[in-house]
């Protein structure tokens, strides 16, 4: 889990460019309309909207821009997008697994467009099963590290069902099953410790360890695909040393 979560430290880090950009602000939107629109408009009764909702707000998505968005997905407003979820599999340079999520109103632009920029990057799109074997899902909360007792947290999410909680220096991440992710929230807000995102990820079982050219080319080709507008999430399997990881956040 280890690679993973330095991944996901340098991914939150990126993060915090794309919202400069609106880039991430567009993807809140998205899962918040989508999931709206798959359980309802009360997040008091919809987990997944809550979640979505709490994730917009600590990224500093305006309040108005998420009420229209539960508007929208539920019905109450016009003008939602009919949204498609579509996985696509593939291989970046060095042989790392990726796994991209789109959500598009489009099929054929978001295919082409995944399809153009692997080309280019040079990576290549891969057979349906092929790279999403090496996957788990699994549920996961980040919690900023500031102020929270790593043993404290690991103790009221385990009493609640987390398989794990790891520390990433700035965040804590916890890791559960799919099925007690709300369960495991739930006991961490109840405890008063805050949280910056709970959702369900696909978490590798093998990484693939890079040296730094191999890394920043695969930085380079997933930043890529993160910047077309129909690309929701991407998943992959590479890791790198301290030392890579922070020539690459010193690149940025």
């Amino acid at each position: 889990m280890s690679g993973h979560s330095k991944w996901a430290t340098t991914k939150n880090k990126k993060a915090a460019i794309d919202a400069k950009r609106g880039k991430l602000f567009a993807k809140l939107i998205k899962n918040i309309e989508i999931a709206a629109r798959t359980g309802g408009g009360d997040p008091n009764g919809n987990p997944t909207l809550y979640d979505a909702i709490v994730k917009a707000k600590k990224s500093s998505v305006p309040a108005d821009n998420i009420t229209r968005a539960v508007k929208r997905g539920s019905g109450e407003e016009a003008g939602g997008a009919d949204y498609e979820e579509i996985v696509y599999e593939g291989y970046a340079p060095g042989g790392v697994g990726l796994i991209i999520q789109c959500l598009t109103d489009n099929r054929n632009r978001a295919a082409a467009d995944v399809r153009s920029t692997l080309t280019k990057k040079g990576g290549s799109l891969a057979a349906n099963g092929s790279v999403s074997f090496n996957f788990d899902r699994k549920g996961q909360i980040v919690v900023p590290s500031e102020g929270v007792d790593y043993d404290k947290l690991f103790e009221i999410a385990a009493d609640a069902g987390a398989e794990d909680v790891s520390d990433d220096g700035d965040t804590y991440t916890v890791t559960t099953a799919p099925s007690d992710l709300v369960t495991v929230r739930k006991a961490v807000q109840d405890a008063g410790i805050d949280y910056d995102s709970a959702e369900v990820e696909l978490v590798p079982q093998n990484e693939v360890e890079l040296d730094l050219e191999a890394a920043q080319k695969v930085s380079n080709l997933i930043d890529a695909l993160d910047d077309l507008d129909d690309v929701q999430n991407i998943y992959s399997n590479w890791t790198a040393s301290d030392e890579v990881m922070k020539q690459l956040e010193d690149a940025e």
